[in-house]
């Protein structure tokens, strides 16, 4: 079976259904698209399903592989073009234009449709006509609606797109469940190994917008000798399997590995195809590219404000435990994620716009609410305790002029000796696990003052706080970490600029207050209010509050003087970032559902801090004990004073002083640092 037998059976049933409805679609067009002020909206919007309709049948006749490269550019352009930046203030999927066109009532619901509309291209390009019919048939009915004498009502047009979301949300789910889980989902593996990947025409295959970072890094790697390849994705693809060697889990019971790339990485995919088919296990895959706009992104954010309810989120549960316990078996075999990340983007500060969807305070309490039991659900399918991951990350074009020098030192930074790193390392936790607390303190600017309390070990002989984390499973190699005790956890943690999860934040501040989140904020806007929800949205994940999770102590410094000889500082992913300074996770634990599967540093210790007052909760009350989110936050070595270990008996040690490490023994990572100045 390929991924074409999935939508055998739903095209066939869809077949007749779509030809009446494009035929439908075709004569809104013409028909100049109804009354005023919506004509334009719903003309324009035709002529784009118009424009999906004959991308399918492009991909059905085969004609798609044919095409020449400028006539797949100006297609692609024609799928994306009215998101780009310039076009974006005049596009209909911008909420705010749209409100301006079409008013406050039917605007963001007009809007939304037209995102839905958007989300169907690339079901168009791997062949799923049911997805795209039900797209066209929902606008259909809606512009049904607009043509009767009386304009609709609001709640008419809203129960349309509600009754849409629920109706179909099996189709939605099962198949994200899917392509996560079942090798057999092949649509991007048959890009992957089966493309002349020297023809760059087969970037077009995917349906994902193709910008110069997509065109530009498929070239540079298709330039590159194969044996640096195979040296990319050797260090990818062992870090994977260390990751279960490690953590002492059995990869032979597990049959699938989930492969999320960015497109223009084929060729590294390919050897990490077959390095992994070594391993028994074939992949899933994901594929992204870079976002032609990530305003657009940022505003449709919060989308389901229009249909979110508990029925829709009980629907949304039913269906996720309906597909995982019909193939259970699969999911008992899914090894967990291997990640290639890229970096590179100008740091996104958004503009926050009334007219954008937000959730109320209700739906938020929901979607909190959806995610946990979501998280929870996949956990009792795919066990915390016998899956695994690894992550890396590589520049893009993008990053600027010195790209080929910055690819080639990030390679250098993602096989550093880890045998160094873990003596080093280890030299640090010896001196940590002496600790009560931790004090950070910064300088200049920063304003950080933060005690982090130490888990008390019980026999120093055999236990330890902190993991002394190698290249495995987070690449690159540099960090020590644990799971803080919150009570006695306080303070101040300040950052001048920090770029989270694709959004850039600047003079963030946090107060913790027995290790959980007592106040914030930023100075992204000029409304404090606005400042708050931009945090409490992204970072908090819409909850009161969250634990510190998560202390570390990053030790690449290799990184860090890459960050500032290159000033790219502000656009290094977390993955690296956490590695260039101490950093502070808020949300779950690095344990995660993995709390009871005691694992081990190299030196032969039990690492016990693996839980907190938080996550035990999972003994008696499961819903309070997570949160689904984790996110690291820096303070970068420059904006660093001291970080000071303090006894039970009053007596303190430096670890880092003036931003540079003091602790004998861990004077090799001051050479970089030198090198900065």
């Amino acid at each position: 079976m390929n991924y074409q037998a999935f939508y055998q059976e739903t095209n066939e049933q869809a077949r007749e259904r779509f030809l009446l409805v494009w035929e439908r679609i075709k004569e809104i067009e013409a028909e100049a698209g109804g009354k005023e002020p919506f004509a334009d909206y719903f003309k324009r919007t035709a002529a784009y399903l118009n424009l999906l309709g004959s991308v399918y049948q492009k991909v059905e006749s085969g004609e798609l592989a044919q095409m020449e490269t400028e006539a797949l550019e100006r297609q692609n352009e024609s799928l994306y073009g009215e998101v780009f930046p310039e076009a974006y203030e005049t596009s209909y999927a911008n909420p705010e234009y749209a409100v301006r066109m079409l008013g406050e009532k039917f605007g963001p619901l007009l809007s939304l449709v037209a995102v839905q509309i958007r989300s169907k291209i690339e079901k168009a390009f791997r062949g799923d006509l049911l997805q795209l019919t039900i797209a066209m048939e929902l606008f259909v009915e809606i512009y049904n609606r607009f043509e009767e004498e009386e304009l609709p009502e609001k709640q008419d047009v809203q129960q349309d797109i509600y009754w849409y979301f629920h109706d179909y949300s099996e189709i939605f789910y099962e198949e994200s469940l899917r392509r996560m889980l079942d090798s057999r989902e092949d649509f991007e593996q048959e890009i992957v190994m089966d493309s002349d990947l020297s023809d760059l025409r087969y970037l077009y295959r995917y349906g994902a917008y193709i910008g110069e970072n997509e065109k530009k890094i498929a070239a540079f790697l298709n330039a590159m000798p194969m044996e640096q390849i195979q040296a990319m994705a050797d260090t990818y693809t062992e870090g994977y399997r260390m990751g279960f060697i490690n953590t002492g889990k059995d990869l032979s019971k597990k049959e699938t590995v989930e492969i999320r790339y960015p497109i223009g990485f084929e060729r590294m995919v390919r050897a990490a195809v077959k390095n992994f088919e070594k391993m028994n296990l074939k992949p899933s895959m994901r594929a992204s590219s870079i976002s032609p706009n990530k305003q657009f992104d940022y505003d449709q954010r919060e989308s389901r404000a229009f249909y979110l309810d508990k029925a829709y989120a009980e629907r949304c549960l039913e269906v996720r435990k309906t597909y995982l316990e019909e193939n259970k078996k699969m999911a008992a075999g899914y090894g967990g994620p291997a990640v290639i990340e890229v970096f590179g983007e100008v740091p996104f500060s958004p503009a926050s716009k009334k007219e954008a969807p937000r959730y109320s305070e209700k739906q938020q309490q929901i979607e909190v609410y959806e995610r946990s039991a979501a998280g929870q659900m996949l956990n009792q399918y795919i066990k915390g305790e016998e899956r695994s991951f690894t992550i890396i990350a590589y520049p893009i074009p993008t990053i600027g002029a010195q790209f080929e020098e910055i690819f080639a030192e990030t390679v250098k930074i993602n096989t550093l000796d880890y045998a160094l790193y873990r003596d080093i390392q280890q030299k640090i936790i010896d001196v940590l696990d002496t600790a009560e607390k931790v004090h950070i303190t910064g300088k200049g600017k920063n304003k950080t003052d933060l005690y982090v309390k130490i888990w008390n070990l019980k026999d120093r002989e055999k236990e330890t706080a902190f993991e002394n984390c190698v290249a495995d499973v987070n690449i690159p190699v540099g960090e020590v970490f644990t799971s803080p005790v919150l009570e006695g956890t306080n303070g101040k943690l300040f950052v001048s600029q920090v770029y989270l999860n694709e959004l850039n934040y600047e003079n963030l501040e946090i107060t913790f207050r027995d290790g959980m989140i007592a106040d914030y904020t930023c100075t992204n806007f000029e409304d404090e209010a606005e400042n708050q929800k931009y945090i409490r949205d992204n970072v908090l994940k819409h909850h009161e509050t969250l634990p510190m999770g998560e202390f570390a102590i990053g030790t690449n410094t290799t990184a860090y003087r890459m960050a500032r000889e290159f000033a790219i500082a502000d656009k290094l992913p977390i993955l690296i970032a956490e590695k260039t300074g101490p950093h502070f996770a808020v949300g779950d634990t690095c344990y995660s559902h993995e709390e009871d599967n005691l694992s081990y540093n190299p030196d032969g210790k039990a690492i016990v801090a693996r839980e907190n007052a938080v996550s035990a909760l999972r003994k008696t009350d499961m819903e309070k004990a997570y949160f689904n989110c984790h996110t690291d936050i820096t303070i970068p070595y420059d904006e660093l004073d001291k970080i000071t270990v303090i006894r039970a008996d009053g007596s303190t040690e430096d670890i880092i002083s003036d931003g540079r490490f003091v602790l004998t023994g861990t004077e090799e990572l001051n050479k970089p640092l030198d090198e900065c100045h």
